[in-house]
């Protein structure tokens, strides 16, 4: 039996970006829309105490690849586009989403539910394309970013050819590398690098290591080994939704 999860150091974590960067580029994310960002490796950053006494910390937040996901359970079509792949991922079928948006309603960890709750921030979980707008609005505009200096995001488009213009193709039975309008999107957790024995490009681009994914359930895999070695938690565990995204130390600074 296969249940990847990821497991983040936080001691190792200083909040570079290095792996939503990372994302972004692997998985040609939105740069912004509507005034939000679509980041599915994203940051909570949090000071708590009083001075002198007061500690820090970086939470690197993503799909926590429920093992009893809502999002799955809401999602109305049949088979579902919100799905788990028997490796435990949870996985978003593009042509079969209807973007109704209940699985985005469902996620206790979405960006409304935090914000609702004010625990730990504002976060993207899963996402959704408008209807009828670019997935990629940038790349769509006329405007120079600098006056008779510099080309527009619509002209750079043209030149590359594509949009966006550095666009990483990859295949996917179930997920395009760029989204349609019209349905939600999230974190497969690089399922299309897995797949190819590779780590998710968030998980390849920290430089200190913070990141690890592999499957708990395998005694002798890293991810194993450390929650059998750290104290760990998960968001929001009262839920009941058995997240596979695992927190291990802290980092504090004083």
């Amino acid at each position: 039996m296969t249940q990847y999860a990821m497991v983040i150091d936080l001691r190792k974590c200083v909040g570079c970006g290095a792996c939503a960067l990372a994302c972004k580029t692997e998985n040609n994310t939105s740069l912004r829309k509507n005034g939000q960002t679509h980041n599915w490796a994203d940051f909570v950053h949090e000071t708590t105490g009083k001075f002198p006494a007061t500690q820090y910390r970086t939470l690197p937040v993503l799909c926590n690849h429920c093992s009893n996901a809502p999002c799955v359970e809401a999602c109305p079509v049949e088979p579902k586009a919100m799905f788990k792949t028997p490796e435990g991922i949870t996985m978003h079928n593009d042509e079969r989403c209807i973007g109704c948006r209940a699985c985005q309603e469902a996620c206790p960890y979405s960006m409304d539910e935090v914000e609702k709750d004010g625990a730990f921030g504002e976060y993207s979980v899963i996402s959704f394309n408008e209807e009828g707008k670019p997935t990629q609005p940038f790349f769509t505009d006329t405007r120079q970013l600098i006056a008779n200096a510099s080309t527009s995001g619509e002209e750079l488009a043209k030149i590359a050819g594509t949009n966006p213009p550095h666009q990483t193709k990859y295949s996917h039975p179930d997920y395009a590398s760029v989204r349609r309008d019209n349905i939600v999107e999230k974190c497969i957790l690089c399922d299309h690098r897995l797949k190819n024995d590779e780590l998710p490009a968030c998980v390849d681009a920290c430089p200190s290591g913070a990141r690890v994914v592999g499957n708990i359930e395998d005694g002798n895999s890293e991810a194993a080994k450390l929650l059998k070695k750290y104290k760990h938690f998960v968001l929001q565990q009262d839920e009941g939704t058995k997240p596979n995204v695992y927190y291990i130390r802290e980092y504090s600074a004083r």
